[in-house]
């Protein structure tokens, strides 16, 4: 049985790794927040490709809830771990620096930082002893360029980036791939509220792309054809930043 984690797995970019995930044979995990509805919405396309797949809730930025509910799973599935993990959950507060909350800044940061670090920490130990695991973080172009009113996430997606490269060497020797995928503009939930006639004059290809399009991408860095690729930052972004 083979089990991959979406984070931030009900909508988006995440709900289509998971129909993608499902598609390549494994039974899938989506992860929620907040959102049960949605969840199952994503729960029922996984299943419609014929594969297994469960939902499981909790806060990535909060330790102890990811923390005993990952747990309470492998005490469940005593003969199964976890293999691939997608760290997808992300959020977006933005605005300029000098007028930013400070609850606008942690919870970008936590969400992104503490959630990489309590739900990787927490599969890491099953995939250093079966010797295998394929770890993929969604950064973002604002992690590699920086965008304006974007200081928080930037931030957030830069960290990730360097948290990538230094996990990659970590447990290289293991046969565990850790790599980063930063897409551009994705047309998702996340960016209904972006000015989209505007951005798409900044990006070479002229159209957002689609989160099916990013699936994709995580798919092949899943797959054993992707097993010498490690520390890598991949971007999807149509040109917008090279």
């Amino acid at each position: 049985m083979k089990y991959a984690l979406v984070t931030g797995g009900s909508r988006g970019i995440g709900r289509a790794v998971c129909i993608k995930l499902s598609l390549m044979g494994y039974n899938v995990i989506i992860n929620y927040a907040n959102n049960i509805t949605e969840a199952q919405k994503t729960l029922e396309l996984v299943e419609m490709t014929g594969q297994h797949g469960e939902i499981m809730m909790f806060d990535v930025s909060k330790r102890e809830q990811v923390s005993k509910t990952i747990e309470k799973w492998q005490e469940t599935h005593p003969n199964d771990y976890i293999d691939v993990l997608v760290n997808n959950a992300g959020i977006r507060r933005d605005n300029i620096l000098a007028l930013m909350p400070e609850e606008d800044w942690n919870i970008v940061i936590d969400t992104t930082l503490k959630g990489f670090y309590n739900t990787t920490q927490a599969l890491l130990p099953a995939m250093i002893r079966h010797k295998h695991g394929r770890i993929i973080n969604m950064a973002s172009v604002s992690g590699i360029s920086g965008i304006r009113g974007q200081a928080n996430y930037s931030t957030a997606k830069g960290g990730l980036i360097a948290a990538t490269k230094a996990l990659a060497q970590e447990v290289a020797a293991k046969n565990i791939t850790v790599n980063a995928i930063a897409p551009g503009f994705i047309k998702t939930d996340m960016t209904d509220d972006l000015d989209e006639e505007s951005i798409v004059k900044t990006i070479p290809m002229r159209r957002f792309g689609t989160p099916e399009e990013v699936a994709e991408l995580v798919g092949f860095i899943a797959s054993p054809a992707a097993g010498y690729i490690t520390g890598s930052v991949i971007s999807i972004n149509g040109g917008l930043y090279t």
